[in-house]
């Protein structure tokens, strides 16, 4: 990937993870999201950190703990971190104008929840005109109503699949 490539990490806060609340598979999700943002860090490429700013009785409530960034995942000094209250993280955050103003074309894109928020700010860096990167197995969710959070995911990834470039993240580089 060029150097005008940035990670793009959202909503891995801290309530995803915990075991009152936690995502299908947030165990190793988590390593493959510290090992994503490792390379991304290591090559110099610009990482964004969304966080989802809840309602009142959420558990992602702005000042909470589980609102906070996963301490495993913690955005280093310069790193960007906006918040959001819409799945679309384009729709209520300055994120477009962030990344034109570093030269950015293309986004990794990994995080929570691949049903709403990863779909969502994808969907939205397309319309954008950004080429996307999905970590195909760099997102997760709950499971639903009938579904599992695994089929909820790998239907995320087909229906974005013919657009968007899918790569493992352990595959990702950010290297040029």
């Amino acid at each position: 990937m060029s150097p005008k490539t940035a990670l793009l990490l959202i909503d891995v806060q801290a309530n995803m993870f915990d075991p009152a609340h936690e995502v299908a598979g947030s165990g190793p999700l988590l390593e493959r999201l510290r090992g994503l943002l490792e390379r991304a860090r290591d090559a110099g490429a610009p990482v964004v950190f969304v966080r989802n700013a809840g309602g009142e009785g959420d558990p992602d409530v702005p000042g909470t703990p589980g609102w906070e960034i996963h301490s495993e995942l913690e955005p280093a000094d310069g790193e960007l971190v906006l918040d959001k209250t819409t799945c679309d993280t384009f729709e209520t955050t300055h994120l477009d104008d962030e990344l034109e103003a570093r030269g950015i074309t293309r986004v990794v894109i990994a995080g929570l929840q691949s049903d709403y928020c990863i779909r969502e700010t994808t969907l939205g860096a397309l319309e954008l005109g950004y080429d996307v990167t999905l970590a195909s197995d760099g997102h997760s969710t709950y499971d639903g109503k009938g579904r599992k959070a695994r089929a909820i995911t790998a239907a995320v990834n087909e229906e974005l699949g013919a657009r968007v470039t899918q790569v493992p993240a352990d595959e990702i580089s950010f290297r040029g």
